[in-house]
């Protein structure tokens, strides 16, 4: 089976490619982009692969510019950050997608749906319909947290968190202008309901804005000691051994 993949972050093309070659060395990988323009380019000057792995969102426009414009009859599976309405879109036109960060598992259950009975026309994809279902998704996580401290009440917005960690079964929110406030959602709750391409769950303890890593030191071979903005006064911060592969991909996404 032959795969052409389209993926505009090299870390995240790398964690693909390393994956696809431990769940299925048998698929042949036959060309790479990292655009719009030159997956056009591929796809109009070579021949249809076997399958397309596709990142949704690229640094000149998004791959539905690319399907529409070339219209490849082969499955393609999408890669992307966003959840939900995205994913029943996906579910209607009988495509598969992988979540970013990518998992093995994932990828796994991807590959063992690809067979030539089970396998979709791309014929048959609605482009303007997925890409409706993205930008529902995009606007879903532009939400507004009520914050009750004292006798005050307020409004924040996800854009004003930097991030939010837990401490002996409490739950604190920690603005970009460093103030604090005690939260009554848990951690669980929270990493579903923030933007996932601007948030990341480091442990069990931390879920942190992009905006808010100001230096970053190996706390380990494999774990990753974050100084945050503003400054945590309590315990070091530090990405879990578990979470630094998908942890580092996310910072290559940006």
């Amino acid at each position: 089976m032959k795969a052409f993949l389209i993926e505009d972050e090299p870390m995240a093309l790398e964690r693909l490619v390393q994956i696809m070659n431990e769940v299925a060395p048998s698929i042949q990988i036959v060309g790479e982009a990292d655009s719009v323009e030159s997956a056009i380019d591929w796809l109009s000057n070579n021949a249809t692969p076997d399958i397309i792995f596709s990142d949704i969102q690229l640094g000149d426009g998004t791959c539905f510019e690319v399907f529409s414009s070339c219209s490849p009859k082969c499955p393609i599976i999408f890669i992307t950050a966003y959840q939900e309405h995205a994913i029943e879109a996906f579910k209607v036109n009988a495509i598969d997608y992988l979540l970013k960060p990518l998992k093995k598992e994932d990828l796994e259950r991807a590959v063992a749906k690809l067979s030539p009975k089970a396998n979709p026309s791309a014929a048959s994809i609605d482009y303007t319909q997925l890409a409706q279902a993205i930008l529902r998704e995009e606007q879903k996580f532009n939400r507004r947290y009520l914050i009750r401290y004292g006798e005050q009440i307020r409004t924040i917005t996800s854009d004003d968190i930097a991030y939010i960690y837990t401490t002996l079964k409490s739950v604190f929110m920690v603005t970009h202008a460093g103030k604090e406030y005690p939260f009554d959602k848990s951690l669980d709750a929270l990493e579903k309901e923030l933007d996932p391409k601007k948030f990341f769950r480091i442990n069990r303890q931390f879920i942190i804005s992009f905006k808010s890593i100001g230096k970053m030191h190996p706390a380990s071979k494999s774990r990753v000691q974050l100084e945050l903005t503003p400054e945590h006064k309590g315990d070091e911060v530090i990405v879990s051994t578990e979470k630094s592969p998908l942890f580092k991909e996310w910072l290559g996404d940006h």
